[in-house]
């Protein structure tokens, strides 16, 4: 990795630089023309996690003190990162504590895993109970939309790496997440997949130009980037994924006032999140409720 050697040598001499690892596809036999090189490291006097892209490098900064903490497989569970912990390659570990927790995460037992399923999948539950008592509140196109948004995070956050963990897998964290989870879990958990793929309505090479072009002047342009490049690659449905999740990240303040919005900023948004291609309201969350069964049992 030619890109990451002249950070690594670098941070490798920086006192407060306790630990780094290479992560991502990039370097390694599954990369492609998208991969960005991205380095995890662990410092002394960093107050919290921090993300930041330096000459094409993405960095992913973690206090050092987490590692110790992440000896405990409960607190590794439930605090990293675990697709970057899980994959990434160490490169500088004088303390072996960064070694120590992604042992940890790899070498849990069934019954580990097991509960660590249970409280995602308990989890979900309660976040598809609370949307459901909102949607009875009321909430009009709001309410509709936000109850999607609410299904497809449910979906990837808790009740996809539920599934995975049946496999002693965790979720990719690149653009490549549909043909990722078709990959990992496709064939042993067809039903499963089926429901999380509903909720996204991908459409192959057409819906990704179409969301694509709806970007523009929605300031996504990083956003726009990455998807631009799984486009060239062939990873259609990446993109589509990446845009509709990120579209309701940075314009969540536009959910609640979605009858006041211009015609065209509507329009555009409404393209991105996929409004008139996947089930809303109740249906979104019934397909999150189907998801979450199918996960529970192994389908």
């Amino acid at each position: 990795m030619p890109e990451l050697q002249p950070l690594l040598e670098r941070l490798t001499a920086d006192r407060k630089v306790r630990a780094l690892a290479a992560a991502g596809s990039d370097g390694t036999p599954a990369a492609w023309s998208g991969s960005v090189p991205t380095l995890l490291s662990f410092e002394r006097g960093l107050l919290s996690p921090h993300s930041e892209l330096r000459a094409g490098v993405q960095q992913e900064r973690y206090p050092f003190e987490l590692l110790d903490a992440w000896r405990n497989p409960a607190v590794a569970l439930a605090q990293a990162p675990l697709a970057l912990l899980a994959s990434c390659r160490v490169s500088y570990d004088p303390t072996g504590l960064l070694g120590r927790a992604q042992r940890t995460l790899l070498g849990l037992s069934q019954g580990e895993l097991t509960a660590y399923r249970e409280g995602q999948l308990a989890q979900a539950e309660e976040r598809l109970a609370g949307a459901e008592a909102g949607l009875r509140a009321g909430g009009g196109a709001t309410g509709q939309i936000s109850a999607l948004v609410t299904a497809r995070e449910v979906a990837l956050e808790e009740l996809y790496p539920a599934l995975l963990s049946r496999l002693h897998l965790w979720p990719e964290f690149e653009i490549r997440l549909p043909h990722a989870w078709r990959a990992a879990a496709g064939l042993p958990f067809p039903r499963s997949v089926y429901h999380l793929e509903r909720l996204y309505a991908f459409g192959g090479e057409e819906e990704a130009r179409r969301c694509l072009l709806a970007t523009r002047g929605l300031g996504l342009l990083e956003q726009e980037k990455r998807a631009r490049a799984a486009h060239a690659a062939g990873y259609f449905d990446g993109a589509v994924r990446l845009l509709r999740d990120e579209a309701a990240r940075t314009h969540a303040h536009d959910l609640p006032r979605w009858e006041n919005l211009s015609d065209a900023r509507r329009e555009k948004l409404s393209t991105l999140i996929g409004v008139s291609r996947s089930p809303l309201g109740p249906t979104a969350l019934g397909v999150a409720r189907e998801l979450l069964e199918a996960v529970r049992a192994g389908r």
